[in-house]
C-alpha cells in the first residue's frame, strides 16, 4: 500500500482534523484516534502531536506509531454475531479475548459501531471506516436498538412502562425507552427493549431501578439492520448499496424499495 499524503479538496486551506483523518483511514474510531493523539502516538511530518483539533493541510504525513497512514480501502460494513464471553476492544488490560482477535483474517482491520459487554451477545456492526462508525452510533442518527431481555424479578408491563418516561440514575440521565414484555414463567420474563441513546450498561441500568437482574441480553437490531439468522460467532458484509443508501450516501433513498433478504430489513420502528 502507497504512503497518502492528505488533501483536503474542499476546504484546502483548513484540511480535516487530525483525529478524523486517523478514523477515516480505518485505524480506530475518532474516539480512539483522540486518545492516540493525546497519549503522543501519533506524528504530523515527523513531529508529535498531542493537542487535539490540529488539522492536516495539504502534503502532510500522519504517523501512528511511526508508520504513515497508508490509503484506505473502500469503506465496508458488516453483521457480526458476537458471542458471550468477547469485550469489544482490540486490546483488554485484563488479557480476556476480544471480538476482534476472532474475526476472520480476510478482512482487514475493523472497528465496532458502539459496543456489547463482555457477556451481552447479538448482533454489532463492524466497518473499515472509524468515520462510517461514528456517524451510525450518534444518537443523533435516531436509529432505534432493540434487544431481547432476560429479566430476573417479579415484572409487570405496569412496571415496564416507567421507562417510557425516561430516568435519572446516579445523576446521569437516560431518555425514554419502550420496554414491552413477551411473557414471564415465575421469576423469569422476557422482554423487548428499544432505545436510541445505548449508554454504557443502560439496559441492566434502568432494570435494576425497577429492582429487576439482567440474566441475559441479545441485541437483534440496530437501526435498519437485523440479526436474523445469522449464526453465532459468523460475520457477513451488509451490501455497499444497502448501507450507503441508509445513510444517504450518493443518493436519495428510494422510499418503495424494501431491501428484507438475508436480515436486512428496513426499520419500521423509526
Amino acid at each position: 500500500m502507497k504512503e497518502i499524503r492528505h488533501v483536503n479538496v474542499d476546504a484546502p486551506e483548513k484540511g480535516d482534523r487530525l483525529a478524523k483523518i486517523i478514523a477515516r483511514a480505518g485505524i480506530c474510531s475518532r474516539r480512539d484516534a483522540e486518545k492516540l493523539i493525546t497519549e503522543g502516538r501519533v506524528t504530523l511530518d515527523g513531529e508529535i502531536v498531542t493537542q487535539q483539533g490540529v488539522r492536516v493541510g495539504e502534503n502532510q504525513v500522519v504517523a501512528v506509531d511511526g508508520k504513515p497512514l497508508t490509503e484506505p480501502e473502500p469503506a465496508r460494513l458488516w453483521r457480526y454475531h458476537k458471542p458471550t464471553g468477547l469485550v469489544t476492544t482490540h486490546r483488554d488490560e485484563k488479557g480476556r479475548p476480544t471480538v476482534f482477535n476472532n474475526l476472520p483474517k480476510h478482512i482487514g482491520r475493523v472497528v465496532s459501531v458502539g459496543r456489547l459487554d463482555y457477556n451481552s451477545e447479538g448482533l454489532l456492526l463492524l466497518t473499515n471506516d472509524g468515520e462510517i462508525a461514528r456517524r451510525l452510533e450518534m444518537p443523533a442518527s435516531g436509529w432505534v436498538r432493540k434487544y431481547r431481555v432476560r429479566l430476573f424479578g417479579k415484572v409487570t408491563q405496569a412496571d415496564l412502562d416507567k421507562l417510557a418516561q425516561g430516568r435519572t440514575i446516579d445523576g446521569v440521565r437516560y431518555e425514554p425507552v419502550i420496554a414491552d414484555l413477551e411473557r414471564s414463567k415465575g421469576v423469569y420474563s422476557w422482554a423487548m427493549v428499544s432505545l436510541k441513546e445505548g449508554k454504557n450498561r443502560e439496559v441492566k441500568r434502568l432494570m435494576e431501578s425497577l429492582g429487576l437482574k439482567v440474566a441475559r441480553l441479545i441485541r437483534v437490531q440496530f437501526g435498519p439492520f437485523h440479526l436474523g439468522h445469522l449464526a453465532e460467532g459468523a460475520i457477513e458484509e451488509i451490501p455497499t448499496r444497502l448501507w450507503r443508501e441508509q445513510l444517504g450516501i450518493g443518493r436519495k433513498k428510494r422510499k418503495r424499495e424494501e431491501p428484507e433478504r438475508r436480515g436486512f430489513k428496513r426499520d419500521s420502528s423509526n
